[in-house]
């Protein structure tokens, strides 16, 4: 009978994992199509059959990206957009969400209604273009970073997690005679790891996939976003490359096909570089608000 049911157990996790790993092969094939596209002649991949290894590996693809000043450019304006709205957004919403998680504030819950209003309720594209051509951000760097300083839906687990931190940590900082401030950056901050890696995770994902701000409310080709630069190559609006590159490319075997599979990968590996040092925070961090101690 024990023996009858251990074979019915070993079939029965013989199955799961096969059926995992199916799914997992069908989730990381893409990635690694894209991956050896990019090293492969992209007029050699117009032909197909190339499935598990570059047929005719070459370097052409990324050297045409580096040398086009259109994708370096639009690469740093990722990368600093990226850093840049990350941190500050990092620091303006944990500042506010400070702020709220205190319980004795006053006028505590028309703060909180005012939140969760503007969460869910937005004017819409047209007032939000009519908003940022107010206040001069049409056309700016400043567009990236400004409005997306404060996220309602981090600012709401903010708040969560700051509440469960325990007050006589405050308390004896005040009785010491540190300020707000110093509370904030020197102790909240500290213990709020786990925290911050989800958020800046997040956000910096976020930043660095958004595209729609870079199309609507951008008209300088200098700040063109990376993400910009491979919907335009998707949509074939523009050529990714003037006529004098492209003559050059036609020789080299580049097309806007392989092109756009290497910038795919450029635009993917900072990504998987970062996530293996905010994995540990990001585990404990997922999981905010949903057990209480």
């Amino acid at each position: 009978m024990l023996k009858s049911q251990r074979q019915k157990d070993l079939l029965f996790d013989g199955f799961i994992y096969t059926v995992l790993f199916i799914i997992m092969l069908v989730m990381l094939y893409p990635f690694y199509y894209v991956l050896i596209a990019s090293f492969n002649k992209g007029s050699d991949s117009l032909l197909g059959g190339v499935y598990l290894w570059p047929r005719s590996f070459t370097l052409e693809n990324y050297r045409m990206f580096l040398d086009d000043p259109k994708w370096l450019r639009a690469f740093m304006v990722t990368v600093v957009r990226t850093v840049s709205g990350t941190a500050l957004g990092l620091l303006l919403t944990s500042l506010v969400a400070y702020g709220l998680s205190h319980r004795d504030l006053m006028f505590s819950k028309f703060y909180f209604a005012i939140i969760i209003f503007a969460m869910y309720f937005s004017g819409g594209l047209i007032p939000y273009y009519v908003v940022l051509r107010s206040i001069g951000l049409l056309n700016s760097f400043g567009v990236y970073i400004i409005p997306s300083m404060l996220s309602t839906f981090f600012l709401l687990i903010a708040i969560s997690f700051f509440r469960e931190i325990p007050g006589e940590l405050k308390e004896s900082a005040h009785i010491d005679g540190a300020g707000e401030f110093v509370i904030f950056f020197r102790i909240i901050l500290p213990v709020s790891m786990p925290l911050l890696a989800t958020m800046a995770l997040f956000m910096g994902v976020g930043q660095w996939n958004s595209w729609l701000d870079s199309a609507y409310f951008v008209q300088s080709e200098n700040l063109r976003t990376l993400a910009f630069r491979m919907m335009e190559v998707i949509s074939k609006s523009n050529a990714p490359m003037d006529a004098i590159a492209a003559a050059n490319s036609a020789s080299a075997g580049v097309t806007s096909f392989s092109l756009q599979v290497t910038a795919m990968v450029v635009s993917i590996v900072p990504i998987i570089c970062v996530y293996p040092f905010l994995q540990k925070y990001f585990v404990h961090g997922i999981m905010l608000g949903s057990v209480k101690g």
